[in-house]
């Protein structure tokens, strides 16, 4: 008897997976556990950065190119990923970039030089790449029409509260474990996101499946970003007149033109130029891009005051940061409310404009700013971020051309990953170059002996992070003396950078204005669905529509 039921048993599991399979809100669930682990690595990491520059002896540019590595990656393949998953199929697109991912996070935690992070940094960007324009693809499938702005708004405030429970998690790993186990953690997460992927997720591929790929545009946009943040890196090292610094810079324009001049001829350009035409959409890609550069470049900097300027310990430093991500996980979906209610205008405006404040205002904290200034201000920039997150995925997709969905989701992540590498580049150059030139004359200012070239070179490094060199090398001077005029020049540094970010938050709430939400496109049985669709989206499970397998 028992050996005869087995097959009822098999038959009913199978049956029981089967319903599951391609089911809209398993399939949401999958993929949103596969996102996570993108949007928890892209803050997750600032936390560690100070433990790995102190345990690998990394300079700032070093430090840098750890975080620049992975969204230079990330941003240049998204929608090159896209396509991928037009032509081979999301599901299958979508389950590489779980296991290369994981694989990828394992290797950094075992790796001992900042160049092999570096390296799997890079690999990092490239697997997360493929995974967040396959997930948008696979909820298109899988949604109706009257679904999937609550399913894109879910899966956003999953992005959103991974974004922001980074520094919280990373914190508690780096103080607890190590640095490593922030990388670490990514492989269950990611063998917990490939089984749910392999039981759940159901293959379909786009009815025009495109046939070629836009080589020379990938190679002319990756050589672009490269000689572009390269150059700004460089350029406190270099000089900015050096003929280095201006060869990476000019190249970097020459590429871009080249990128645009390729896209307009190319029978299947890497970004279709023509998409450009709507203006709301080709202002909320410039308003992604701007937050961008405001909250993750400023994000960068805040870690190292925490940790070096007021002492405190990862986890500590994580808490301290609750204001920020808590206001960013609550002001997810009352901002997708509002943005319901009103369209996205007016709330994209008022959180560019309380940003830009709550920007200011961090640019006026001292080494002796207390925890209840800095949670203030972190309240408001939580309070700007949210709506901002929420509202600029809506303008994008919402205002493509059906036919060009895929491309605006990856054009959304693009941009944001985009900024963030520009703020971190940019911001970095500001702060290094302003502690470079205060540092000396608050040295001498302070009655400290004259440093030699060697000890004033090694003194500017560590303040630029903040960070006091060993006792041992201030061997009969005052080292309280010391430490203050070091974390007085990484504020006077991080001060300008904040400004600087405000300013760009600012120009940010100019561009929200010219943005709205897009004209419903294409039929729907149930009335005009308020994203961009296609074939798919009108009937999810006909096989003329999809294929499916």
């Amino acid at each position: 008897m028992h050996v005869s039921g087995m097959p009822e048993i098999l038959r009913g599991r199978r049956m029981s997976t089967a319903k599951l399979r391609g089911r809209p809100w398993p399939t949401l669930l999958a993929v949103a556990v596969g996102v996570m682990m993108v949007a928890l690595d892209s803050t997750i990491v600032a936390i560690a950065n100070p433990a790995i520059q102190r345990d690998l002896h990394a300079s700032l540019a070093d430090v840098q190119w750890i975080t620049n590595g992975y969204l230079l990656a990330l941003a240049v393949s998204l929608i090159t990923a896209g396509k991928l998953g037009d032509r081979f199929g999301h599901r299958q697109t979508f389950l590489v970039g779980v296991a290369g991912f994981a694989a990828a996070s394992a290797a950094i935690g075992l790796s001992g030089s900042v160049t092999a992070i570096v390296v799997f940094r890079v690999l990092q960007g490239l697997f997360g790449a493929l995974m967040q324009p396959s997930a948008l693809g696979l909820l298109r499938v899988t949604f109706p029409p009257d679904k999937l702005n609550m399913a894109i708004g879910i899966w956003s405030g999953v992005v959103g509260a991974s974004t922001a429970a980074g520094p919280i998690i990373g914190g508690l790993l780096v103080q607890h474990v190590s640095w490593e186990a922030v990388f670490f953690i990514n492989v269950p997460v990611g063998l917990a996101a490939l089984v749910c992927g392999l039981l759940i997720l159901k293959d379909a591929r786009a009815e025009h499946a495109p046939k070629s790929f836009d080589v020379p545009g990938i190679v002319l946009l990756s050589g672009a970003m490269f000689c572009l943040v390269w150059g700004l890196i460089k350029a406190p090292t270099w000089g900015w007149g050096d003929t280095r610094t201006l060869g990476f810079l000019v190249a970097a324009v020459l590429a871009f033109a080249g990128f645009a001049l390729r896209e307009s001829r190319a029978a299947e350009p890497l970004v279709p130029l023509s998409m450009f035409r709507s203006v709301p959409l080709s202002a909320g890609t410039v308003l992604m891009v701007l937050m961008a550069v405001s909250f993750i470049g400023g994000l960068f900097f805040v870690t190292f005051y925490l940790q070096n300027v007021h002492g405190m310990s990862p986890v500590e430093s994580g808490v301290h940061l609750l204001p920020l991500t808590g206001m960013m996980i609550v002001g997810a979906p009352v901002s997708g409310i509002l943005i319901g209610r009103f369209g996205p205008r007016f709330p994209l405006v008022a959180g560019m404009l309380l940003t830009a404040a709550a920007l200011w205002g961090m640019s006026t904290l001292t080494a002796g700013s207390g925890t209840g200034v800095t949670s203030l201000w972190f309240v408001l920039l939580g309070l700007g971020l949210a709506p901002v997150m929420v509202g600029t995925t809506d303008v994008i997709v919402s205002n493509a051309p059906a036919e060009l969905a895929g491309v605006a989701g990856g054009l959304q992540q693009s941009a944001m990953q985009v900024g963030g590498s520009l703020g971190t580049a940019v911001l970095g150059v500001l702060m290094a170059s302003r502690v470079s030139d205060v540092f000396p004359g608050r040295w001498a200012k302070a009655g400290l002996p004259q440093l030699d070239p060697q000890q004033a070179a090694a003194w500017n490094d560590a303040a630029k992070v903040g960070a006091v060199p060993s006792p041992g090398a201030a061997l009969g001077w005052s080292m309280r003396t010391a430490s203050d005029v070091v974390h007085s020049s990484f504020v006077s540094g991080m001060g300008l950078a904040f400004t600087v970010a405000g300013v760009v938050a600012l120009a940010g709430a100019a561009v929200a204005v010219l943005t709205k939400k897009g004209e419903p496109q294409g039929e729907a049985p149930d009335g005009a669905s308020p994203c961009p669709r296609t074939a798919q989206d009108e009937e999810p499970h006909r096989a003329p529509a999809a294929r499916n397998t």
